[in-house]
């Protein structure tokens, strides 16, 4: 059993992905559409809250990539050109928006299509990821 559970939600159209350990808390599915994504409710993401394509706008809104989704029919042809954009949030982490390339210290690469957190504060325990430390100590900038 992994130590870092993943829990999927489904309309028919499209499957939700909710990897936990990647949460911030950043309320921003919450704050977007709480008819889908509900905390103080459990099953906490209720699919038939909402249309597919106000799901799959929220979910591209996760600053922690803790929710994506998959298709569950063929996929539109995408925009793949698109230039990556840069939002620093106050007392928080970077969201970058992909595509970004990011290169670890030993020269592994990974690109990423969707938005990234990246920490600020220098206290996440997943860094370059953010994981939500500038909570707890309290990084202001």
């Amino acid at each position: 059993m992994s130590d870092h559970p993943t829990k999927t939600y489904t309309n028919g159209e499209i499957t939700v992905i909710w990897k936990q350990h990647k949460c911030i808390h950043s309320a921003v599915c919450f704050k977007s559409l709480p008819t889908v994504f509900d905390p103080r409710k459990r099953p906490w993401v209720s699919m038939d809250g909402a249309s597919t394509a106000q799901i799959k706008e929220t979910v591209s809104k996760c600053p922690s990539g803790a929710l994506s989704l998959e298709e569950n029919k063929p996929p539109e042809a995408e925009e793949s050109n698109r230039p990556a954009s840069m939002h620093i949030t106050p007392n928080g982490p970077i969201l970058v928006n992909g595509p970004v390339e990011v290169k670890d210290a030993k020269g592994n690469k990974t690109v990423y299509n969707k938005m990234i957190a990246l920490c600020r504060c220098g206290a996440s325990k997943n860094k370059p990821f953010c994981d939500g430390s500038h909570h707890i100590v309290e990084f202001k900038d």
